[in-house]
């Protein structure tokens, strides 16, 4: 074996121990909350040991870190498109067109948290714990990223798009938290109601298109 093929066996085999750590990170963070979550269980659920874990990541809140910006950076893509799109052509500031984007949008998120329950209960954990975790891991990037779209939000309102001059910024915060509040209370809808299969792809499929119509009813102007 030569010595690059020897660096990329290196390479690939510690991006799997990073991979394996943080799938494994996720569960019990999300099972657990931050402070409920140890570092020994993570170890032994990913196989590898603690000296490992502390030496790819360095802290638990910096595991912690990791787990919630892998799956953060996911959800940023379809948002930039969304806004970046808005930046690029003024002709999309119309109902018509707006709408459409919306509701792509609005579906693609209910989507993604439907195939990311971990996170969803990442982040009802932080909800529940007043973002006190959250806080510490926030970054000039997230404030930067609030602040290029609110200027887009805000045109969007003076154009007459928006049903209230409620702070548009805060409309986007709670339609983004609406759909993991729903999913994070499933588990309870189904033992209140145990004829309804509230989790099978046809009622969840029925329950997006509802709450996007319900979002977009409710925020964008007749």
């Amino acid at each position: 074996m030569t010595e690059a093929e020897s660096r990329r066996g290196r390479t690939h085999d510690a991006e799997g121990a990073r991979q394996a750590i943080l799938d494994a990170a996720e569960e019990v963070f999300a099972q657990h909350g931050f402070d409920g979550a140890r570092i020994d269980v993570i170890a032994a659920a990913s196989g590898y040991n603690k000296s490992l874990i502390f030496q790819y990541f360095g802290s638990k809140l910096d595991l912690y870190a990791a787990v919630v910006r892998r799956t953060d950076a996911l959800t940023r893509g379809p948002q930039a498109e969304l806004f970046s799109g808005l930046l690029a052509d003024e002709s999309l500031f119309t109902a018509g067109r707006l709408k459409p984007l919306f509701k792509t949008y609005l579906g693609g998120l209910f989507d993604f948290l439907i195939e990311h329950p971990r996170f969803v209960r990442i982040l009802l954990w932080e909800m529940a714990e007043g973002w006190q975790t959250y806080l510490k891991i926030l970054d000039q990037r997230d404030i930067d990223d609030v602040e290029q779209f609110r200027p887009i939000l805000q045109k969007i309102q003076a154009s007459g798009l928006l049903r209230s001059s409620f702070s548009p910024m805060a409309q986007v915060v709670l339609i983004e938290f609406l759909f993991p509040c729903y999913l994070g209370i499933l588990p309870l809808y189904q033992a209140l109601a145990p004829g309804e299969t509230v989790t099978a792809p046809g009622q969840l499929a029925q329950a997006k298109d509802f709450f996007v119509d319900f979002v977009l009813r409710g925020i964008m102007a007749d």
